[in-house]
């Protein structure tokens, strides 16, 4: 599958328009979401050690997970354990995913990034760097 819907995903992700986000996450399930998920998961990771210092603890996830919960507008709730396993995953405990379904990992994946990348306020040239990085690090673990 070409990139180019990926890349596009975390831009829209970084702008918080969430109607290119449902499209392309649409778009990118008809391509396979092995791939998609792949990419997701590197740029996830990227984002979560951006955001946390090494020294961060799991309480100071979980307050993280609860005041980002609070913005969520969706009609399901958010699995705030699965968010919590996730980041922590990211921050080197990769056992807390074990469990996980892949479609929960997903929608709390790109939330979370969402909320990320909306912190992070990263500029045009930096989001690209971000993304090469993504793309290059999901390559890497085919």
């Amino acid at each position: 599958m070409n990139e180019q819907p990926l890349s596009e995903l975390i831009r829209a992700l970084a702008k918080a328009d969430w109607d290119s986000v449902d499209a392309l996450v649409v778009k990118i399930g008809q391509h396979g979401l092995a791939n998609g998920l792949r990419v997701i998961g590197a740029a996830f990771a990227l984002a979560v050690n951006h955001r946390f210092d090494p020294s961060t603890s799991p309480t100071d996830v979980a307050r993280w997970v609860a005041e980002i919960r609070t913005q969520y507008q969706g009609e399901d709730s958010l699995p705030t354990l699965e968010m919590e396993g996730l980041v922590r995953a990211a921050l080197g405990e990769p056992e807390l995913v074990d469990t996980i379904a892949a479609e929960t990992a997903l929608g709390a994946e790109l939330f979370m990034l969402g909320q990320i990348l909306l912190q992070a306020n990263f500029t045009a040239t930096e989001l690209d760097e971000f993304i090469a990085e993504a793309e290059q690090l999901a390559a890497e673990h085919r």
